[in-house]
Order: structure tokens, then C-alpha cells, then sequence
């Protein structure tokens, strides 16, 4: 049970004086008698010197008549402890600056050289005033220490012992601020649209006028709204959920606990170079690529001028081919791994339409388990660090220059279009980045750990177990699929004009079937499964009319969902009024515009009648007249006699761009057709084609030609 003693340890004269307790003098001179009659200046421990300005003695409270020792006492039992508990001085402790904590160690040291001098046998006076001596402060000071700590156990007089007037809870002073103003404020910056603070600032207090409300100034208001409304509700407010996911950490997910084929990722990127197709067409070609996620590694990769599902197939057919199927797939959510030859029949794809009797996909026909990572958010697909490479080091190659693109449309270099590189050597160079991609040493993966990708692989992929493809298996990723129904009548099979029959699809005519094939040989056969993916038979094409080519984490989900729900709610608070609202007020309170400022269009007036201009004024004057009509013979007789001789050796081009384009891709075709060209348009177009007008017009239709192809 712990003592109960007053606030107020010692007192001087004038306070007793003044205290009012009973069975005391109201007056200096009283107590001093009071003092000199019950000898208290005697009684050891209970009198000392006071120290600082002044003279005279201080009295410890226990010397005191007994009614004014009880009344001190109970005064101190019936008022609260203004002092903190324990856990809360430690916290308080804990938050304050650095100087603050310095001081109370420095007082903690005195107080503690005072114990030990006291134990010594020191009295208690003498061992203050030696204390105070060394630490370079006055008794007063170290007496009200004492009074800091009293009752505190002394592994916690340190966080007592911090200045008071850091542990003085400060309200803050706000000043007066109408709410409505606040209000429409805030409505008006919480948007979308990312309005300037000035400019909503300018626009509340324009309404403020109108409404008679008290305005704030700037920044007074804008220190009350980022009070009022928490950072990551205005970055959601204005910034929408691609700001709001950025308030937050990504998820960082250990593949250590992988293993080499365990799981792959793949994606498509389109590098920064130009290249020349055989085709003689010129663009920045895409690559697609499987990495395992394990080691980093590139797997397999296919280029193509687009992304498209065939590039796909054959990268995923090298991958399982050359190294095994792997269990898992992590995937971009794109068409072209979406496509129905890939991931056909399975429940969490939302690309293209679901029908019933799809076919069952590649992924899901081998058991390979596939995720789909989040739309816009590269962070999930370990890929992209490593098509860093691609951009930094394979792109700006010494054998690309001049083909290089920029990163950027403001990072474009001087040679700029000045060159493109021949597929062949596109395709050694990025080759060649691939492997060096794969080779470098000084990887600081968590599981390369400082070796290469490829050391990393081969030493996972030599103890981890690995599927091997089978025959029927490879049929599944080196053909497209289509689902068509068997002739009624003979059995007979049509794929995009081609005709495919064997004798034992006479014997389930009107099935539907599906039909895998290679996209780039539709003469090479098809084969033939039932909509469940058993294997029917081969049929070979019987009809050959034509070639075509048909190469065209679950609780950080959840997480995230629970953030955008309590902002979406939390910004509705924080924005009472509508912008409709607010709109269709600020059309109510539009001033009146002047007279001379409204109309801003003017509309030309015409009379109905036909206004006739005289070519020349009417004279009657004889010899005018007869001079006129001697000018206008002259102008008649020479347009007779010589006529305008057409242009021989020039070639005068028109006058807008596109009439121009046109007109060389005319005596283009005269050339390719062996007609005569002049030399004048010869001349002209060997200089017209170098323009970028030129090569502008000519990508756009090449571009527009493979769309139609695809």
C-alpha cells in the first residue's frame, strides 16, 4: 500500500502564512514565533536553509500542527495523481526529442549521487548542496526532483524526470473556420480532374462572397484540409486506384521455395529497334518470352511483327520441348495468351467469348495450372526486370545504329529512322543479348546469389523433378485448334477452303469435332479430337485451294479490395457535395454578361436578291468603246494562233500532301507495270521518297494492309 504525502513537501513562512491551515498564524512574524516556540529548527531533517535569492528557513510539512498535517493529508488523498502510470511515462519518454531525454539523465545522476552520499552518512542537506555543487545546478532544483520522483520506483525515475513542459498536452489553436466553406472546398479539390489548390481556392471564396461565409486565408484553409482529410484519401480522390495502390507496398513474394520448371512466367515487349521483314515492311518487332521463376532464366522466345497466339504456341512448345512442363504459368492478361488455343475451356478466362463446346486448351489439356497477374501492374510479372536488359543493353547494341528507337517518344536519338537492321541480324544480335542475359555472373537474386541464371537452373533443374512431353503432347502446342462439325453426308472436313477426309470419318458424319492443325501449313493435314480431347484420328487435306497463314495473391486481392472500399467510403465523407451541384450553382450565380460581350459569333446577313458585279464600267464614250473591242479581238486571234504548249521534262506536284503520296505511288506503278515514265516525275520522286512525308504515308498504309491481312 503506498504512502499518501502531500504536494507540497517543504514551505517557507510566507507560504504557511498564506495557506490557510488550521491552527497556524496568518502571519510571517506568527509562524516565525511558531517556529522559535516548538523549536523546529532543531528537529534533524525538518529545517534547512533556503538557497537561492533570499534568506530565511524552509520547514518540512511534518513539523506542522497535526490539524494542518491531516488537512495536507487529506487534501492529497481526495485530489487525483497528475503524474502518468508507468507505461505511459515510458511512451511519453520514448517520443521525446533527444535533448529532452538528455536532461532527465542528467537529473537522474543527480539524484542518484544524492542517494549515495546520504547513504554514506552525509545528511541530507549537505548531500543536495554537494550534488547541486558538482552537477553545476542549484538545491532548489534537485529538491524539486526529489519531489518529481517521490513514490516512483527508482528503475522509472527517468521517465519522470523529462521537463515538464514537454509533457504539457498543448491544444492546438485553430482558427475560426466556416464548415461550409470547408465543405465546398473540399468537394471541389477532391476530384479527378487534379484541379490546382489556387484555382479551388479562388472558386470556394468566390462562392463565400456570394453566400455572406467567413473566408480563411490560403493557407490557413489548406493547412485545415490536409488535417481534415488523410494523404492517401486525397491521393485516391484525385489519383484514383493506381494512386491509391501506389500509397502501399507491393507484395514481395519468395520464390526461394521453387524449384526450376516449377512454375514460368511469360510476356510479350516490343523493342526499341527497326527492323526490316523480308516482306520489305519496317517496325519495332515483339518478342515473347517464358522465364522461369525460380532462376530468372529465359527459357524459350519467339518475335513476330504483333503479338499473336501462334508466337505464343511455339515459345511454349520450345519451353516444353526443351526443358519439360512446368506446373505452373503465370500470365499476362493479354489476347494473345488468353486465345482459346492456350487456355481454352478453363473458368477463369475472360478473353473472347465462352461457349459452351469450346475445346479444351493446351495449358489445361497438359494439367498445367495457370494465373493470370494483375492488368497494369508490372510488379507481378518477374519478367519485366528482366526485359530491362532489352531496352538497355540488346537495343543499343553497336550493330543497331541508326535502327535504335528511343525508350521514349522524347528519347529519341539524332540518327533517328536513318536505318533499319535485316531480320537476320536482328534475330543473331538478340540471340546472342539472350544468352549473355542468361550467362552473366554477379546475379543478387535470392536464389542466385551472386551466381548466373543459368548456374542457377542447371542446379535446381538436376534434382527437381520434371515432366517430360509425350508424342500425343507434342501434337498439342504445334497446332491451332478449331471446332467445326463433320460433313452429314460423307464425313468430310472444311478449315479456311480446304477440304480433309480419312476413311473412318465416314463413320461419324454430323460430330462435332475439333480440329488441331500447323497455322503456318494448312496442307500438311489436320488432326482430328472429340470436344473432350480424345484423340480421333488424322485426316489428310484431299482439296488443296488455297494457303493461308493464321499467324495474325489472393489475399493481397482481398487487401487491396478492403482499401479501395474504405476509401471509396472515406471520400465520400470527406466530399458532402456533388460537382453537379456545384456546377449547376455556379451556372445560377453566372453574372450577367455586357451587351457588347455576347455575341461572339457574327452571322452575315445576305439580301435574297443576286447582287451583279459589272466586269467594266458602261461608257458611252465612242472611243473607248472602240479601243475595248480592238483589245479583245487582239487576245482572241493570239489564243487561236498560239495555243498554251504542254509541260515537256517538269512535273508540277500537287498541293497537299496526300495528293502527293498519291501521285508516287502512281508513277510507282507505271515503273512496276513497264510504262514510260517521264523524267520529270522520275526526278521528283527519287527526292519525294527520301521525305519523311513519304515514309510517313507508307508506314501508315503497311500498317493497314497487315491489319486487313489479320
Amino acid at each position: 500500500m503506498s504512502v499518501v504525502e502531500p504536494k507540497q513537501i517543504w514551505w517557507t513562512a510566507e507560504e504557511l502564512a498564506a495557506s490557510g491551515l488550521p491552527e497556524l498564524p496568518g502571519s510571517k512574524r506568527g509562524i516565525n514565533s511558531l517556529a522559535e516556540r516548538f523549536v523546529w529548527r532543531c528537529i534533524e531533517g525538518c529545517a534547512k536553509r533556503k538557497v537561492g535569492r533570499g534568506s530565511g528557513w524552509i520547514y518540512h510539512w511534518s513539523v506542522l500542527p497535526l490539524a494542518a498535517r491531516r488537512k495536507l493529508l487529506t487534501e492529497a488523498a481526495e485530489a487525483p495523481d497528475e503524474r502518468p502510470d508507468r507505461g505511459a511515462a515510458w511512451a511519453m519518454f520514448d517520443s521525446l526529442p533527444e535533448t529532452a531525454k538528455t536532461k532527465a539523465r542528467t537529473r537522474l545522476t543527480a539524484l542518484q549521487m544524492v542517494d549515495g552520499l546520504h547513504q554514506s552518512g552525509v545528511t541530507h542537506v549537505h548531500a543536495v548542496a554537494e550534488a547541486a555543487r558538482q552537477c553545476g545546478s542549484s538545491a532548489r532544483s534537485i529538491y524539486n526532483w526529489i519531489g518529481m520522483v517521490e513514490g516512483v520506483a527508482p528503475e522509472d525515475r527517468l521517465a519522470y524526470l523529462v521537463p515538464r513542459n514537454r509533457l504539457a498536452q498543448r491544444k492546438p489553436i485553430k482558427a475560426p473556420c466556416n464548415q461550409a466553406f470547408m465543405d465546398y472546398l473540399k468537394s471541389l479539390y477532391l476530384r479527378l480532374e487534379q484541379p490546382t489548390y489556387a484555382q479551388v481556392y479562388r472558386d470556394a471564396c468566390a462562392k463565400a462572397r456570394h453566400e455572406g461565409w467567413d473566408v480563411p486565408t490560403n493557407k490557413t484553409a489548406r493547412r485545415r484540409l490536409d488535417a481534415e482529410v488523410p494523404r492517401v484519401t486525397q491521393v485516391f480522390a484525385r489519383e484514383g486506384e493506381g494512386g491509391l495502390m501506389r500509397c502501399f507496398p507491393a507484395q514481395i513474394r519468395d520464390r526461394s521455395t521453387l524449384t526450376a520448371l516449377e512454375g514460368v512466367n511469360a510476356d510479350c515487349h516490343k523493342i526499341d529497334v527497326f527492323v526490316r521483314w523480308p516482306d520489305g515492311t519496317i517496325n519495332r518487332p515483339q518478342i515473347v518470352a517464358f522465364q522461369d521463376l525460380y532462376s530468372g532464366k529465359m527459357l524459350s522466345w519467339r518475335v513476330d511483327n504483333d503479338p499473336n497466339k501462334v508466337m505464343v504456341m511455339a515459345a511454349f512448345g520450345e519451353l516444353v520441348e526443351t526443358w519439360g512442363i512446368p506446373r505452373h504459368c503465370l500470365f499476362d492478361n493479354g489476347r494473345e495468351f488468353a486465345n482459346k488455343w492456350m487456355t481454352g475451356g478453363a473458368p477463369t478466362r475472360f478473353r473472347f467469348k465462352v461457349r459452351d463446346d469450346d475445346p479444351l486448351g493446351v495449358l489445361p489439356l497438359m494439367g498445367i495450372k495457370f494465373h493470370w497477374a494483375t492488368p497494369a501492374h508490372g510488379q507481378a510479372k518477374p519478367i519485366e526486370r528482366g526485359f530491362r536488359d532489352f531496352a538497355s543493353s540488346i537495343a543499343k547494341d553497336p550493330r543497331f545504329k541508326g535502327a535504335y528507337t528511343g525508350n521514349r517518344p522524347d528519347a529519341k536519338p539524332e540518327n533517328y529512322g536513318s536505318r533499319a537492321v535485316p531480320l537476320d541480324t536482328f534475330l543473331k544480335v538478340v540471340s546472342e543479348g539472350i544468352a549473355e542475359h542468361n550467362a552473366r555472373q554477379g546475379r543478387l537474386s535470392a536464389t542466385a546469389r551472386g551466381r548466373s541464371f543459368d548456374e542457377t537452373f542447371a542446379e535446381s533443374y538436376a534434382k527437381a523433378p520434371v515432366r517430360k512431353a509425350t508424342e500425343d503432347q507434342r501434337r498439342l502446342w504445334l497446332m491451332g485448334q478449331e471446332v467445326g462439325k463433320l460433313n452429314r453426308n460423307s464425313g468430310q472436313f472444311q478449315l479456311y477452303g480446304n477440304f480433309y477426309h480419312s476413311n473412318w470419318m465416314s463413320e461419324r458424319t454430323g460430330d462435332r469435332v475439333v480440329a488441331r492443325f500447323d497455322p503456318e501449313d494448312l496442307h500438311s493435314g489436320v488432326h482430328i479430337y472429340e470436344l473432350g480431347g480424345s484423340y480421333l484420328g488424322f485426316a489428310e487435306c484431299q482439296q488443296k485451294v488455297g494457303f493461308f497463314d493464321v499467324t495474325g495473391a489472393r489475399e493481397a486481392a482481398r487487401r487491396k479490395q478492403r482499401i479501395k472500399k474504405a476509401q471509396k467510403e472515406l471520400l465520400n465523407a470527406h466530399r458532402p457535395l456533388s460537382i453537379e451541384d456545384i456546377a449547376a450553382d455556379m451556372d445560377a450565380r453566372a453574372p450577367d454578361l455586357p451587351a457588347q460581350l455576347v455575341a461572339k459569333v457574327v452571322k452575315p446577313v445576305f439580301s435574297k436578291k443576286p447582287v451583279t458585279v459589272p466586269r467594266h464600267q458602261v461608257t458611252s464614250d465612242p472611243a473607248v468603246v472602240e479601243a475595248r473591242k480592238a483589245f479583245e479581238s487582239r487576245v482572241e486571234q493570239r489564243k487561236k494562233s498560239d495555243p498554251k504548249p504542254k509541260a515537256v521534262g517538269r512535273f508540277q506536284p500537287a498541293s497537299t500532301p496526300r495528293e502527293r503520296f498519291r501521285d508516287a505511288k502512281d508513277i510507282i506503278a507505271k515503273s512496276e507495270a513497264g510504262k514510260r515514265v517521264g523524267s520529270g516525275e522520275a526526278d521528283w520522286l527519287r527526292s519525294y521518297i527520301e521525305l519523311p512525308e513519304y515514309r510517313g504515308f507508307h508506314k501508315v498504309e503497311q500498317f493497314a494492309k497487315r491489319d486487313d491481312a489479320g
